[in-house]
């Protein structure tokens, strides 16, 4: 999420507070600007052959779209490969996800699927706070019916925005492991960061609270962020991985942004984190 987009929703929030009529526009103009997905045909729908097209149903109806890459496909050895769901920032389709099929099942030797939340890509309906996160339910329970893994067996990465939506999961339902790049506490300290002098905190319907989540999370938690990210401020990751609980990991990318974070030191990282987990329980 832009930094530009984010102060246009502060703004407009904050003046319009306090008038029922109003805020109910800019509960709609909020929508809005914190999703930014670009639906078909935007990207480069080309699809590696070891890549497959799926669809999913969400709970109230809604189909979803996504690419699903088994690390069998890739005729390795069949054994007891990592199954990851990934979930996306606010902005973009799967097809500027590409880097994260290349990073799990190419790099890390794990089935991976990336999809779209309603109203991205291919998938139908318009995202909500609500929605996505009944996406990405319904995205866990068809990865887990095709691997023939308990859906606690899979691990939740996400980016941004998909980390909180990926923290929530983790939170209410478990996760075999959680990695994070470049989350944040919630929505409106976000947008409060951004806009300090208005008052967003009391005004944003959309929240996303990862802070008060991920202490109902107990597995392991790997967390990346750039020290010089200029959507989702340093602290708030710090703040965020402060209030998970161990065992847990925290890497700093010296001088790095919002949106690259697969450095040398991480990938090294995240592929000793994997070999470390605990073996599936039987």
């Amino acid at each position: 999420m832009g930094r530009a987009a984010f102060l246009t929703l502060t703004t407009l929030v904050g003046l319009v507070a306090g008038c029922t009529a109003v805020s109910q526009k800019a509960a709609t103009l909020e929508n809005s600007i914190v999703f930014q997905p670009q639906p078909h045909p935007a990207g480069d729908w080309t699809l590696d052959p070891r890549v497959e097209d799926v669809w999913i149903d969400s709970t109230d109806g809604v189909r979803l779209h996504g690419w699903f890459a088994d690390r069998l496909l890739k005729k390795r050895p069949p054994g007891p490969g990592e199954v990851v769901l990934f979930t996306h920032g606010n902005g973009g389709n799967v097809t500027a996800r590409r880097h994260v099929i290349e990073l799990f099942r190419d790099k890390m030797d794990a089935t991976v699927l990336v999809f779209d939340y309603r109203g991205y890509g291919r998938s139908g309906g318009k995202p909500t706070e609500t929605g996505v996160l009944e996406d990405a339910r319904a995205a866990r329970r068809w990865l887990a019916a095709h691997t023939g893994v308990r859906e606690a067996d899979i691990i939740l990465a996400g980016h941004s925005l998909g980390g909180g939506v990926a923290v929530d999961l983790a939170a209410k339902d478990g996760a075999r492991a959680l990695i994070l790049e470049g989350t944040f506490t919630n929505l409106p300290d976000v947008a409060a960061s951004i806009v300090p002098l208005l008052p967003v905190r009391m005004v944003m319907q959309t929240s996303l609270n990862s802070v008060e989540k991920i202490q109902a999370y107990h597995g392991p938690l790997l967390q990346v962020h750039g020290d010089a990210d200029e959507i989702v401020p340093y602290r708030l990751g710090v703040k965020l991985f402060n209030a998970a609980n161990e065992p847990k990991q925290f890497v700093t990318i010296p001088g790095g942004d919002h949106n690259h974070h697969y450095t040398p030191e991480y990938i090294a990282t995240l592929d000793k984190f994997l070999s470390s987990l605990p073996p599936k329980a039987q």
